[in-house]
């Protein structure tokens, strides 16, 4: 009978070892060979399941056990260009105590463009705790009247549910009626579960029908929504490339002049930030800095323009 259990200690300490390495090429290789130990050991389960009283096959036997020997040594090969120790992979992250430099130009905003504190909101329309943050997010705009902005830009963590929604979201900005599709993409949509889930769906036959619902019933020009979703899915799309260069990897992430909020924290916690950048605005601004382009001469001009890897 044919042992093949040797074969799966090299074929998984390598997986494990591309994993480690993130290795893209390694990774490629890997899945190839995979997929023909798959086949080698499909046919020893067939050899070993054969009756005691078959007919014995020993050339078919001796072909099988050759080609698990060839592959254990393309195993072999890939696995001593492997580190032996790999490093730890480490997922970087903003730090609360930086200030970086996010963009804000083009995107759905809520207050003056001269608001002493800007908080970007990186947000998903199939993410619950984005959805939690809508009522704080509200009572902060009351709280801080014209002290306080808030900008809104994609970052689809559900791909399969949230992208129609986010495309649709462009697609109505273009429009400057975002807030009125926005409400409907969360009360008509996230809270009934009801998504688009065909992928690309505004490249298909019979399009998004749930998000050119939102549309419709924002009195938004169909036609021209429906011309605008491929380009704002490649907006939406470089939209997520540009937070990925400040760590941003989940939803809802929040800057606040720059500095990082992650999760739908209480609202206390965002009032700390917000009071904190407010207190240093208006001490510049009354030294003599430009309140009306405090946010570029202060954040973009001076934050970060990525996280360092």
């Amino acid at each position: 009978m044919i042992k093949s259990s040797s074969f799966l200690a090299p074929a998984l300490a390598l997986a494990v070892a591309a994993c480690a390495a993130h290795d893209p090429a390694i990774d490629q290789r890997l899945d190839t060979l995979s997929t023909q130990i798959a086949a080698m050991q499909r046919d020893i389960s067939a050899l070993q399941q054969r009756p005691a009283t078959a007919a014995a096959a020993p050339t078919n036997d001796a072909d099988v056990q050759r080609k698990l020997e060839e592959m254990a040594k393309k195993i072999d090969m890939i696995a001593a260009r492997m580190p032996s120790s790999p490093p730890p992979r480490h997922r970087a992250e903003p730090d609360r105590n930086q200030v970086y430099a996010i963009a804000v130009d083009g995107f759905p905003t809520e207050g003056p463009a001269d608001a002493k504190v800007t908080m970007v909101l990186a947000f998903d329309y199939a993410d619950p705790y984005t959805e939690k943050t809508r009522d704080t997010r509200a009572d902060l705009r009351k709280k801080y009247g014209k002290d306080l902005r808030i900008v809104y830009r994609d970052f689809v963590v559900h791909p399969q549910v949230a992208t129609a929604a986010a495309v649709g979201g462009c697609a109505a900005h273009k429009q400057k009626q975002f807030f009125a599709y926005d409400k409907l993409a969360w009360e008509d949509g996230f809270h009934a579960r009801n998504f688009d889930k065909t992928e690309r769906c505004w490249e298909s036959a019979d399009g998004c029908p749930v998000t050119y619902g939102f549309a419709t019933k924002a009195k938004l020009d169909l036609a021209k929504f429906k011309r605008d979703m491929p380009a704002c899915d490649r907006e939406v799309t470089a939209d997520m490339d540009d937070l990925k260069k400040f760590a941003v990897g989940a939803t809802p992430t929040f800057f606040i002049n720059g500095r990082v909020l992650t999760g739908a924290m209480p609202i206390d916690q965002f009032e700390t930030l917000i009071d904190e950048e407010l207190k240093t605005a208006t001490d510049r601004v009354a030294a003599g800095a430009k309140q009306a382009s405090y946010y570029k001469d202060w954040v973009l001009a001076k934050g970060l323009t990525s996280v360092p890897q």
